[in-house]
C-alpha cells in the first residue's frame, strides 16, 4: 500500500521553519555595544517568560553576555537585510558593526545591555542560565521588557502587526532570508471546526 505523503530521509539538518533572524547585543568588555545575529533561538518558557538563544563560545558576544548577565534582542525588518547578515557574518573582534550598519545603539531600560534602536521589537533579556550544548551555549534569559515601535503596533496598541513589523525570516536550508506572508487564520480558533 503506497504511502501518502512519503517521506525523504536528509539526515541531521537546522531546518526548523520559520527561524527568526535576532540580532543580539551586548556590552563588550571594554564598554563598547556589540550585535551579532542568531537564528538558534525562541520563546522556550512561559512563566516566566523565557527566550533561549543559542551562541558559539567563539563569538565575542558570548562571553561579554556571559560577563553582563544581560542581552537583547531585536527583531530586525526586512529593510534591514544588509546589516543583518553583515551581523551575523562579521566578528566583532574587527569591526564596529554599529557603526558599519548605520545601527544607534541604546541602553536598554530594564537590563544591562544595548539595543539597535532600527528594530521594529526588541526584547530586554536578564540571563537565568547557560548550558553548555557542545558547539552552542544555550542562554536563556527571562524577558524583562518588551519594546516596540508605535508605528508597528496593531489597532488596539497592545501588540506589534507581525505585517508592520516585516521580521527577517532565517532559513538555514537555502541560506536566504524571507518575509512574512498573509494571515491564514486565527489561532485558538481556527481549530473549533473540529470540534
Amino acid at each position: 500500500m503506497p504511502v501518502p505523503h512519503s517521506k525523504r530521509s536528509l539526515g541531521p539538518l537546522p531546518l526548523l521553519y520559520p527561524e527568526p533572524a535576532l540580532l543580539v547585543s551586548v556590552w563588550y568588555e571594554d564598554g563598547k555595544p556589540g550585535v551579532m545575529t542568531a537564528a538558534w533561538s525562541g520563546i522556550c518558557n512561559s512563566e516566566p517568560l523565557c527566550l533561549a538563544v543559542g551562541i558559539r563560545p567563539a563569538r565575542r558576544t558570548h562571553d561579554a553576555l556571559l560577563a553582563r548577565k544581560a542581552f537583547t534582542a531585536g527583531i530586525p525588518s526586512e529593510a534591514m537585510l544588509v546589516g543583518t547578515d553583515y551581523a551575523g557574518i562579521v566578528s566583532g573582534r574587527r569591526s564596529d558593526k554599529f557603526a558599519v550598519a548605520g545601527w544607534t545603539a541604546v541602553r536598554a531600560e530594564h537590563v544591562d545591555a544595548p539595543y539597535v534602536a532600527e528594530c521594529p521589537v526588541v526584547l530586554e533579556c536578564a540571563l537565568d542560565r547557560s548550558v553548555d550544548l557542545g558547539s552552542h551555549t544555550l542562554m536563556v534569559g527571562i524577558v524583562k521588557d518588551v519594546k516596540a515601535d508605535e508605528d508597528c503596533l496593531d489597532p488596539t496598541g497592545a501588540f506589534p502587526d507581525i505585517r508592520k513589523v516585516a521580521p527577517l525570516i532565517y532559513d538555514a536550508g537555502a541560506r536566504a532570508y524571507f518575509g512574512v506572508g498573509e494571515k491564514l487564520g486565527d489561532a485558538f480558533s481556527a481549530g473549533k471546526q473540529l470540534l
